[in-house]
Formats: structure tokens, sequence, C-alpha cells
């Protein structure tokens, strides 16, 4: 009888779920969260595929210049860099977009390279980019947070004055000062060597100056969980502060990271197109899409199509990061509705 009783409770009430599993539930019900989860996937596959788009559908190689090459289009053979459109026919004009899956669909740059093939190629780096610096800034930021929040005293000080002076300056200004002086020499320090053209180089650039933004709400996240009274008894029994800081605060704060993680990617993914657009970001023979950007300047007016693409790639993804955010946070943060 007891048994039988035990039983109907059990399925009357079944254990409440965890913390994690509530919280993906709230994000699988926000339509705005998911679509724009959905998108960032879509564009992740699609670069990705951009060896297989250049080998087996643009049948070129994009890192390569085309000057003299030609292309299929209406059932005659066209030079892919064709004389200018102007009275005295004067200079080259790239061929345009055909708008149609093949070679040169969105036409070719000044060098007669496939832009399409460029784009998925450049949208390879700028993600790797992105996702690797905000991986650098997010556990730093986390390092650096628990570390003044937990211990105080001289710690915190000196953590604090240290994310001060990187504050102190203007986050573009910190990256472009910090590109200039290493895309010139690189880094030769000790066994570390990185030349110009390595990708670590604007990855760690990005992920540092970005780290002051995360670790000072991480600080004070810390600090409110020191006075609590789970962190307070732990204290006063005598538990190592490694074991405190692992099994008590690190996975309160990790929630909060998670929400700051497709912000922080988007500010990268700005970032890093603005430097390359500048020439002091990803270099050459890589392309990005702020490269990409940079190529199509001088296309503007003839064929605005090669910045505008690239462009349009990056607010996509930068809104869709966004509105993955804010969703993380309502789906983690049970409370910022309310202070909304």
């Amino acid at each position: 009888m007891s048994q039988a009783t035990e039983l109907r409770i059990d399925d009357i009430a079944p254990p409440a779920p965890g913390y994690w599993a509530t919280a993906m539930r709230k994000l699988r019900r926000d339509g705005a969260a998911m679509t724009a989860l959905t998108t960032l996937i879509v564009i992740i596959l699609l670069c990705a595929a951009a060896p297989l788009y250049a080998r087996d559908i643009a049948h070129t190689n994009p890192f390569e210049s085309n000057l003299s090459g030609t292309v299929l289009r209406h059932g005659k053979m066209v030079e892919v860099l064709g004389a200018a459109h102007n009275p005295l026919r004067l200079g080259v004009e790239p061929i345009g977009p055909s708008w149609k899956l093949g070679p040169y669909m969105l036409g070719a740059d000044g060098q007669g390279r496939d832009v399409a093939a460029r784009m998925l190629y450049g949208g390879r780096n700028s993600l790797l980019v992105s996702f690797a610096a905000a991986v650098i800034c997010l556990v730093l930021a986390a390092l650096t947070g628990i570390l003044a929040g937990f211990f105080g005293g001289w710690t915190d000080r000196a953590i604090s004055w240290l994310l001060d002076a990187l504050w102190a300056f203007p986050v573009f200004l910190l990256a472009i000062s910090l590109s200039v002086v290493l895309i010139a020499h690189g880094i030769d320090i000790g066994p570390i060597r990185l030349d110009a053209s390595s990708l670590a180089l604007p990855i760690t650039i990005i992920g540092v100056i970005y780290v002051p933004y995360v670790a000072r709400p991480v600080r004070g996240l810390v600090l409110g969980l020191r006075q609590s009274e789970y962190v307070l008894a732990a204290i006063g029994i005598g538990a190592p502060s490694w074991r405190i800081l692992w099994f008590d605060i690190l996975p309160n704060v990790i929630s909060s990271l998670v929400v700051f993680a497709p912000l922080i990617v988007a500010l990268d993914m700005l970032t890093e197109a603005a430097l390359s657009f500048l020439s002091i970001g990803v270099q050459p023979p890589a392309a990005s899409w702020g490269t990409i950007i940079h190529n199509g300047e001088s296309l503007i007016y003839t064929r605005p199509i090669v910045a505008i693409a690239p462009g349009l790639a990056i607010v996509i993804t930068v809104l869709a990061l966004n509105i993955l955010g804010d969703g993380l946070r309502d789906a983690l943060d049970p409370r910022a509705k309310l202070r909304n």
C-alpha cells in the first residue's frame, strides 16, 4: 500500500527540471532567438563550405588574380575584366553579378576574383577571428573578475588598476594602435613568434581590448556572491579557496558569461571588419569581410555589390548575434524582463 502511494505521488509531482534545462526550454520557446540561432548556423555552414563552392560551383581560385580570364554569359564568352563603360572606354571594369548559382554569381572584384567565393572564404576568417577573440576575452575576464572580486585587497586593486588602464583608451584607438605596431613588427618574445600575416595577431588584439567590459560586471557579481551565506559558510568551515571558486563561484558566473558571449562576438566582428578595412587586420593573401569591403571601395560606383555584399553579411550576422544574446539573457536571467 505504501509503495502504491509512493508511485502515485511520484507520478503527480515529478522532479523539477534543473536551471539549465529550464533556461533551454525558455530559449526554445523564443521564436526570435531560435530564428537568429538558425541564421547563424546557416552562415557558419555556408562559410565552412567555401572550398566546395570555389572548386565545384565557381570553378575558380578566389585568391589568384584573373586579369585576362573569360566566363560564359548568355551563350558567349566575355572577359572577366572588360573595357570600362565610359565615353573614352578607358580603364577596365569587372564583370557584374549573374545572380545565378555558378561562376561570378556576385561578379568579380578589381583583380578578376570571384566575389561570392571570396565572401565565403572571408566569412570563415571573420567568424574565426570573432569567436576566437571572444573566447580569449571571456576567459581573461572571468579569471581577472573572479580573482579581484573574491580575494579583494591588493589583488583587487592591482587588477582594477590594470583594467582601468585598458578602459582609459577608446576601444578603436587602442585596437588601431596595437595593430599598427604589431602588424608592422610581429611578435617575437622568446618561444612566441608570430609574423604579420598570422590570424593570431588580430585575434589576440581584439580579445584583449574588450576584457574590461566583461571583467567589471563579473567582478561585481563575485563581490555579491562573496557575501552570500553558502560562500561564508564554506569559508567558515575552512574549505580551500580553490574549491570555493570552482564549485561555488564559477557555476554562478558561467550564466553571465554565456549571455555576454554572443554580444562580445558581435563586437569582435565589427572591430575586425574595421581593422581589416584599414589594412591593419587580416592580412593578404587571407581575406575577411572587412578586406573585401576595402577592395570594393574603389568600385563603389561601378560595381557596388563588391562592397555591399560583405557589408550585408556583417549586418545580418551581428543582428542575429544581438537577438540571440537578448534571448539568452531572458532565458538565463528571469529578472531581466522585470528590470526592463
